[in-house]
């Protein structure tokens, strides 16, 4: 076993880009489900897992230096963390994992859709593409619930602050892959 305090992520954390945390490993999380939420602490939607009994979601694993959550705790405010280890599967085999979620209770349900920031689905994707191929990225986005909901295209002037610049050929597959979905794009809300 893998000692020391690692996390899993399911969303952004899946791109190494976006984060400096070492000895990353692809798994497997059982049990739980991602989904679009929203909240009334922020203007847009985030990705967050919630236990549900069955499904399986994709993700990465990445041990947390000196056990020093602090820091990752500041990057995920809004999320709690909750152990995981028994539910991840990895080559890994690491002893203490976590994972971060929104608590349901903050959801805000009842309100009119909040949009996606495109500049933080990019970098999803991104990070998906590279850890599980085009595959995964089919994955990803059927394994992910509460997609109708619109997409604010906000490349040009990026409002997620760890967005990442796109080469020209990620662009074009990221926006055919996003005519797929139920959201509409659109250019401001």
């Amino acid at each position: 076993m893998n000692k020391g305090s690692w996390f899993f992520g399911y969303g952004s954390l899946v791109n190494c880009k976006s984060h400096h945390y070492p000895d990353t490993e692809p798994a497997t999380l059982k049990g739980w489900q991602r989904r679009w939420v929203q909240t009334p602490a922020q203007d847009f939607c985030y990705l967050s897992a919630n236990p549900v009994g069955h499904g399986v979601i994709d993700g990465l694993i990445a041990r947390v230096p000196n056990d020093d959550w602090q820091a990752l705790d500041e990057r995920e405010a809004g999320y709690l963390r909750h152990p995981v280890s028994d539910l991840v599967e990895s080559k890994a085999r690491a002893e203490n994992i976590q994972v971060y979620s929104i608590p349901s209770s903050d959801y805000e349900i009842d309100q009119a859709p909040k949009p996606i920031l495109l500049s933080y689905l990019d970098v999803v994707l991104l990070g998906f593409d590279k850890v599980f191929g085009r595959q995964g990225v089919e994955r990803f986005i059927e394994t992910t619930d509460n997609w109708l909901r619109p997409i604010l295209n906000d490349r040009a002037q990026p409002i997620y602050p760890r967005h990442q610049a796109l080469q020209h050929d990620e662009q074009i597959w990221i926006d055919e892959l996003l005519k797929k979905l139920p959201s509409q794009i659109k250019s401001s809300i």
